[in-house]
């Protein structure tokens, strides 16, 4: 006051005065807000900031500490997730320092998973069967030095040693290879999957394992939770950890994630709906997050169901084989010691009553036991499930170079049998047609002929309404946009067409509620408010629908012309752009619409669904390319169905499936209104109507995930095998649900690609019947193997048995049983492992599947077919064997030791030429396209030296003799004639009739 009266008193100072009183005062008010300031900042900073360190160690927190507050859903030791954030000392706005990153790994470990240990060379040694080689093994060298001293009589017990243990290091050998390739391809997958983090203040991304406790994530709608963490910052999330709970969960369960409450993350969830801005405190990485520990406590079951059922079927033969065979054996071989029909090496009777001697006795019985022992492992093919995983490893090797990745080596075996493939989505979208009013704009449709305050709104719309982002790194570089096929058409063509420059708009506009898109509603929708307030628009609120052109249109009341003025919509009117949407449809060119309205400030925040102004309609074109068609074509002729499954209406799909060839104008048994349906109606059938008609259905339009997953369960109840490509976010239930799920490795989430079995790198659609051909391919395989494998079994054991009752020695011994089935199980594996997909393969029906992991149809493996070549070629070696044995002395005028090495090698080269016998289970040509398979070519070429060696160079191991060029002409004479007795089989026809199910039938008879 005294400074007013002055300034009265004082007349002609008076303008003077009052310039310096305000002046003061403006001061003086500018310093108390700035003291306010000061203060607020010194509190946030307290929430925000991490505390000064002083040292290379972090504050005192336990990482066991911060994986219970996940595990746990408690925050209370923290007091929140600001409380969370200043233990891990993470600035929440600007992230970690990136030099923190090599401490916090030390400190919280990083975000890497222990794979299963691999099957060391021991595990070998656990097999009963090995165990009992390694007995008989002992017994041999213990009787061997016994009688012939330790310099000559440690062959044959040395030999079964070396034997069984070179057998057991090459599976391990196999085995560490196979993994370590899996081990890289892990790192490389890991390398491809990437994060968006903000540390020192910048977004940037990193590859998944490089993150650490403390880090910011962004996350998106289709991501994966990278990590254990709580959300801090978010409009809406959903989530889904059905993949977390193996059992009694549903997959379709959501989880809604808030960040004032339930803001808990875990490693693994799917995020199936997220805002703008959603980002993620990590609090656990690695082991130490929910899914790492349950991991640690979990064994894991590497083998594929073919292996596991081959297991099975060597098991249920090993009981009765050295139960039922071996005691048997040894009772009629104890019946001829005892009656004196037995002789040693020197001819003597061996058994003369109370004259033997007891040792001479014991070693007697040693001997019977280990023949009988020796006549029973025969009849177990125990190289079966480890020549499956040769064929399953060289298979995958070359899916590989194909652009392929297996990602569960099962989907291999399985994919031969599909007998459906429903396609869920393209992927390949573009703006074909912008509609404004009711006007269109051009084919083409750009910024100069759109009015500018529609331009602004469309822009708005596309930028903010959506969770697709837009990246320039530089601006010579070309633009990437990300997010869902439609999101993608949207945001390329409001940016390179329109001028859209998206962080622009995010810069000035705020978002104030968001829905994100729903897969039931077929919408999304954003409010929004300009930060820096403007004459015009000092308290609106903006806010922006988008979604199926038919549901939007339901919302609105008004619409834009061409001109940009805004006009009521009548029913005329509302109908005609009802028309417009259908004959979009009709033309293959699924409909979006945008509306917006402007609400006041004071109405709330609240997203007004009615009453909104369509700003336009936007055609999408998802064109079917030329490989679409062909892949489509081919799968038809394979004998797959090819079911499209897709949200847009049905005139739209229906077009589409025309186009690819999934629907034919020439299909006559397929009635119109049966093969094209909606979603909806289906949904609404009873489950016996569904039944009844899933397989006449090609095109399922305006389906949700729900009526996705509903048709692939229920084309299961058929027995069907079903295969489903996809790579969305939503497909992901229906990829996991699927006998074999696909995932495009391009445009699929990472959500899908996790639900997947196969991922297909380039996104090529002609890569299917590659797969398939591949999958049928190994599946033939596996059975040329257990073709040519029983049949070694069966001749050898028959042999031993009629040998071994017949008053003469058996002439298979265990070290050259082990030599004849090392050469099956190793080179002969691999050699059929060689066979590559053919054309004449992939157009045969599809085999039927023997144990999918999701298919309750049981069929038989070994089909007739196999069983008739089986016993045919079986009984071709038996006979000549026994004949060679029999006669062999006197036809060939040789003495006992060549005529045993012309058995070995006889036996072993029938084997190999009957390798060429399985190349064709059923057909005669038998040598079709032989020469283009040089490996295989090569491998017979090198079993027939390795057989020649060890007759040759390693006499004393095998107790062989050297064989004349003459005796080596007639074992391959011998073996040669599986040739042509093979072909003669093959004329003779079989019945459909399982063998198993006609035995069963015979029995019960």
């Amino acid at each position: 006051m005294a400074t007013v009266d002055v300034a009265t008193k004082h007349g002609k100072g008076k303008p003077n005065k009052r310039w310096a009183l305000a002046f003061a005062t403006v001061y003086c008010i500018r310093a108390l807000f700035s003291l306010l300031d000061q203060k607020k900042e010194k509190e946030n900073s307290r929430k925000l900031l991490p505390p000064t360190r002083n040292s290379d160690v972090l504050m005192d927190v336990d990482k066991t500490d911060l994986a219970a507050i996940v595990k746990e859903k408690s925050l209370d030791q923290f007091g929140g997730v600001e409380g969370v954030a200043f233990a891990l000392e993470t600035n929440i706005r600007n992230g970690i320092s990136i030099h923190d990153v090599a401490l916090r790994q030390k400190a919280f470990g990083s975000n890497t998973y222990q794979r299963p240990p691999t099957k060391s060379l021991t595990e070998g040694f656990k097999d009963i069967t090995v165990l009992i080689l390694l007995l008989c093994a002992a017994l041999s060298l213990g009787l061997g030095i016994k009688e012939h001293g330790l310099k000559e009589g440690w062959y044959d017990g040395g030999g079964i040693f070396v034997a069984v243990i070179l057998t057991i290091s090459l599976s391990a050998v196999s085995n560490f290879i196979q993994n370590r390739r899996l081990e890289r391809l892990f790192k490389v997958n890991s390398n491809t999957i990437k994060v968006n983090v903000v540390r020192d203040g910048k977004p940037q991304q990193i590859p998944i394992f490089e993150i650490v406790a403390g880090d910011v994530v962004f996350l998106n709608t289709g991501d994966q939770v990278p990590a254990d963490g709580l959300l801090f910052d978010g409009h809406q999330l959903q989530v889904d950890e059905s993949s977390l709970i193996w059992e009694g969960v549903s997959t379709t369960d959501r989880i809604q994630v808030k960040s004032n409450r339930n803001p808990f993350l875990l490693f693994g969830s799917k995020v199936v709906a997220a805002g703008e801005d959603a980002r993620m405190l990590v609090t656990s990485v690695g082991m130490n997050t929910t899914w790492g520990a349950m991991m640690t406590d979990t064994a894991i079951n590497e083998e594929t169901p073919l292996q596991a059922w081959l297991n099975k079927f060597a098991s249920s033969i090993a009981k009765p084989g050295l139960a039922v065979l071996s005691f048997l054996i040894v009772v009629a071989l104890l019946v001829r010691y005892f009656t004196g029909n037995t002789e040693n090496e020197k001819g003597n009777q061996e058994f003369v009553g109370s004259s033997t001697k007891a040792g001479a006795m014991v070693i007697s019985m040693v001997r019977i036991i280990a023949v009988a022992v020796t006549i029973g492992l025969v009849a177990i093919p125990e190289g079966l499930s480890w020549a499956v995983a040769v064929i399953l490893a060289y298979s995958w090797n070359r899916m590989i170079a194909d652009k392929v990745i297996v990602r569960k080596r099962s989907a291999c075996e399985t994919m031969g049998s599909a007998t459906t493939i429903c396609i869920l989505t393209l992927n390949q979208m573009k703006v074909a047609k912008f509609w404004l009013g009711q006007d269109p704009i051009g084919e083409d449709p750009d910024s100069s002929s759109i009015a500018t305050n529609v331009l602004n709104l469309i822009q708005q719309g596309v930028a903010l309404n959506t969770t697709g982002s837009v990246y320039r790194a530089t601006s010579g570089s070309n633009t990437e946009f990300c997010g869902s096929p439609s999101e993608k058409a949207l945001l390329s063509w409001a940016s390179l067409k329109l001028g859209m420059e998206m962080e622009k708009l995010k810069q000035n506009y705020s978002i104030l509620l968001v829905e994100a898109f729903n897969s039931e509603k077929k919408r999304s929708g954003v409010s929004i408010r300009r930060r820096t307030r403007t004459k015009d628009d000092n308290s609106t609120i903006h806010v922006h629908w988008k979604g199926a052109a038919e549901i939007i249109l339901a919302m609105c009341s008004s619409y834009y012309d061409v001109f940009g003025r805004m006009k009521d919509m009548d029913g005329n009117k509302r109908r005609r752009f009802e028309k417009i949407i259908a004959d979009m449809a009709a033309s293959s060119l699924p409909c979006l619409a945008l509306a917006h309205v402007q609400i006041p400030d004071q109405e709330g925040h609240e997203l007004k669904e009615d009453g909104l102004a369509l700003i336009g309609l936007v055609g999408i074109e998802d064109p079917c390319r030329p490989a679409v068609r062909k892949g489509v074509d081919d799968c038809q002729k394979a004998g797959v169905n090819v079911t499209m499954i897709t949200s847009d209406n049905v005139s739209a799909a229906r077009e589409i499936a025309t186009e690819c060839g999934i629907l034919r104008p020439d299909d006559q048994d397929l009635n119109d209104t049966e093969a094209v349906v909606e979603g909806e109606v289906f949904r609404n059938y009873n489950p016996e109507e569904r039944l009844e008609k899933v397989e006449k259905i090609r095109v399922m339009a305006r389906s949700s995930p729900c009526d996705k997953l509903l048709m692939v369960q229920c084309l299961k109840e058929k027995c069907r095998v079903v295969a489903v490509t996809g790579g969305g976010t939503n497909d992901s239930q229906a990829l996991k649900e699927a006998n074999i799920g696909l995932c495009m490795g391009i445009m699929g989430t990472q959500v899908a690609k996790e639900s997947s079995d196969i991922i297909i790198l380039d996104d090529n659609f002609a890569s299917i019947p590659r797969v398939l051909g591949w999958g049928r391919c190994v599946y033939n395989n596996i059975q040329k193997i257990i073709q040519l494998q029983l049949t070694v079994n069966i001749a050898a054991l028959v042999t031993n048995i009629v040998e071994a009752v017949s008053a003469r020695e058996i002439p298979f011994t265990v070290l050259k049983l082990l030599w004849v089935n090392l050469i099956i199980d190793t080179l002969g594996a691999l050699a059929l492992a060689t066979e590559q997909p053919t054309k004449e393969l992939l157009m045969e029906k599809p085999p039927p599947p023997v144990m999918s992991r999701t298919t309750t149809q049981a069929q038989p493996l070994i089909t007739n077919i196999m069983w008739r070549n089986i016993l045919f070629q079986a009984l071709y070696q038996v006979v000549a064997i026994l004949i060679l044995q029999f006669s062999g002395e006197s036809i060939f005028h040789v003495n006992e030791r060549v005529k045993d090495t012309m058995i070995l090698s006889t036996s072993v080269l029938c084997q190999v030429f009957n390798q060429v016998n399985a190349r064709r289970l059923e057909k005669k040509n038998v040598f079709k396209g032989i020469h283009k398979n040089k490996l295989f070519l090569g491998i017979i070429g090198i079993t027939i030296i390795l057989q020649m060696v060890v007759v040759e160079l390693l006499k004393k191991f095998t107790d062989t003799e050297s064989l004349s060029l003459g005796q080596w002409g007639a074992c391959l004479g011998i073996a040669v004639l599986s040739w042509p007795i093979g072909w003669v089989v093959k004329c003779i026809p079989v019945s459909d009739k399982p063998f198993v199910m006609q035995l069963s039938s015979l029995v019960e008879f």
